[in-house]
């Protein structure tokens, strides 16, 4: 009788530790594999693909739909030479600073559509086929992880000028054929290939 018990007081204290071992080691890496799913991404320390002090601006959208360079144009006054890379992403996803900087441009912007622009030391971030209610105003102060915006739709209307429509004549977010965020950089005026930053962190 006191061998039976001896076991099972054995067998509940290894499952205790191994609970507590469990809950120290590895929840916390669980959390931050959910972490897109949160409403806030103010904590960049957790974010993933952080290469070049850079955090990628969609956590949880990868996949690329347009690399930088040539390419055939996906839809009428879309350039054949692609300054930036898509991210496809649901209208109304969150996108977040890159780094810490200032807001130093926010409207419609041709081909680009609506257009959030992020600017710090000699780079400019430009984010575009934003939502038109934008979240942040030219001179604002943001902090690398903070949400400034939201993928916006395919289409807008009552733009003044906007010279973009799709195959049914709806006036598009500029130059489009669905939601996603466009990101460019630019450094010292100059598009590089954003793929460079994180490339080789996504595959």
């Amino acid at each position: 009788m006191f061998f039976i018990h001896k076991t099972f007081f054995s067998i509940i204290l290894t499952l205790t530790l191994f609970i507590i071992f469990i809950s120290i080691f590895f929840v916390p890496v669980i959390e931050n594999y959910n972490l897109p799913n949160s409403n806030s991404y103010n904590n960049p320390q957790i974010l993933d693909f952080n290469p070049n002090g850079l955090v990628w601006p969609i956590p949880g959208y990868t996949q690329i739909s347009s690399y930088f360079g040539k390419r055939n144009s996906p839809t009428s006054g879309a350039s054949s030479y692609h300054s930036g890379i898509d991210i496809p992403a649901p209208q109304g996803t969150k996108f977040i600073a890159v780094a810490d900087g200032k807001i130093t441009f926010t409207q419609f912007l041709g081909a680009g559509g609506y257009t959030i622009t992020l600017s710090f030391n000699n780079f400019k971030i430009s984010y575009c086929h934003c939502d038109p209610n934008y979240i942040v105003k030219v001179g604002d102060t943001v902090k690398q992880g903070q949400i400034i915006g939201y993928v916006g739709p395919k289409y807008v209307y009552g733009v003044k000028g906007n010279q973009y429509t799709d195959s049914t004549g709806k006036p598009t977010n500029g130059a489009t054929t669905g939601t996603h965020l466009h990101l460019g950089i630019r450094i010292d005026g100059k598009y590089i290939d954003p793929w460079s930053f994180w490339g080789q962190f996504l595959k």
